[in-house]
């Protein structure tokens, strides 16, 4: 018996009803259709069918009362259960291709939902939610053009594996400030210029992305390096922190990681104060780990990262920080973090003008 169920057929519920006037059992009628037995009891169990008694003595024995072909048949087809209106969001309706495009651009259906619901304000036809995006995908049936819509979503975010914990044997960095030291405004997360910092490892740890995300925008800023030491995170850090104005660095919040044992040369070279979350507590640090999860997107694990180039880096944080966030009332981080560069309007239609 194969692991894809098919309904019944009216020859198969023919053959059913001749052999139980026959005298044959219900599992072997099964067997002889190669179906389950289980399928049969249903099938007659639904359709009113009772077993015959026993009867001693002459005569013909009595049929198997309750259950007819064309009977089962009819009810079947019956209670087939049938849409009651046509799907709102189906291939080749224009809500569909207003969703594809921002699907291959790279937005969540979540960030779909919100974008349209501002693009299109006063257009119910054309707004959606994200339930209903994730289920007109998965109701596709299967295809080529399924396998492609589901090859637009983001997959893959990986499970935090659990940490040890007890004795941290990293080694502590020498004149840590503690996170528990930081000013209250940087907790707030009302003035923009508040950093969280992190490291991407590519294949063996042999190569590395720096990530900084600005708390209170979102905004993120990826950092070439050719390793994870310390000179080399002094020097991508330095080299990117400083090509944003010195009002909007001004503090970093990182983990323990021994490549910010330089962190006083790097206050020193940008004049961001840098302060050291609790160990084995990423949680401190959410934004950036979030960040870290989205970029795997471009930034796969397994990967070999030292190809990437800084301008290749600064597309792909271009890609995010011009992304709606729900947290943000599905405004764009580099909205907020660049308001005078940035149109939010002019990029949705320079989106759509190049196809994507």
């Amino acid at each position: 018996m194969g692991n894809i169920y098919t309904q019944l057929s009216l020859h198969e519920r023919t053959m059913i009803h001749t052999q139980l006037e026959m005298g044959l059992t219900p599992a072997a009628i099964a067997i002889g259709l190669n179906r389950s037995a289980s399928t049969l009891s249903r099938e007659l169990r639904r359709n009113g069918w009772t077993r015959p008694t026993t009867r001693r003595g002459p005569g013909r024995p009595p049929l198997a009362g309750g259950y007819r072909a064309t009977a089962a048949q009819t009810r079947a087809q019956a209670c087939t259960v049938t849409p009651r209106v046509v799907r709102r969001l189906r291939p080749g309706t224009a809500l569909w291709d207003q969703v594809t495009r921002y699907l291959k651009a790279g937005y969540s259906p979540e960030q779909i939902a919100g974008t349209l619901a501002i693009v299109h304000p006063n257009t119910p036809s054309l707004q959606v939610s994200h339930e209903t995006i994730y289920t007109a995908i998965y109701a596709m049936p299967r295809g080529a053009l399924r396998t492609d819509v589901i090859g637009w979503l983001r997959f893959g975010r990986a499970k935090r594996r659990p940490r040890a914990r007890g004795e941290d044997r990293r080694g502590r960095i020498p004149d840590m400030v503690s996170i528990h030291d930081r000013p209250p405004e940087v907790e707030e997360r009302l003035i923009p210029g508040h950093w969280e910092g992190d490291l991407i490892k590519g294949a063996h740890n042999r190569s590395a992305v720096g990530t900084l995300v600005e708390r209170t925008t979102l905004f993120t800023v990826l950092s070439r390096m050719d390793n994870a030491s310390a000179e080399a995170a002094l020097s991508g850090f330095s080299h990117v922190l400083n090509r944003i104005e010195a009002q909007q660095r001004l503090s970093l919040t990182y983990d323990q990681g021994r490549e910010m044992a330089a962190h006083h040369r790097l206050t020193d070279a940008t004049g961001v104060k840098v302060y050291f979350a609790d160990p084995h507590s990423p949680w401190q640090r959410g934004i950036n780990e979030n960040t870290n999860g989205l970029l795997r997107q471009y930034l796969p694990k397994g990967s070999d990262l030292s190809g990437f180039t800084q301008e290749e880096l600064d597309a792909i944080a271009w890609k995010l920080n011009t992304r709606p966030r729900k947290s943000l009332g599905f405004r764009c981080p580099a909205e907020l973090f660049t308001p005078d560069a940035f149109n939010f309007r002019q990029h949705h239609a320079a989106l759509f003008a190049l196809g994507h």
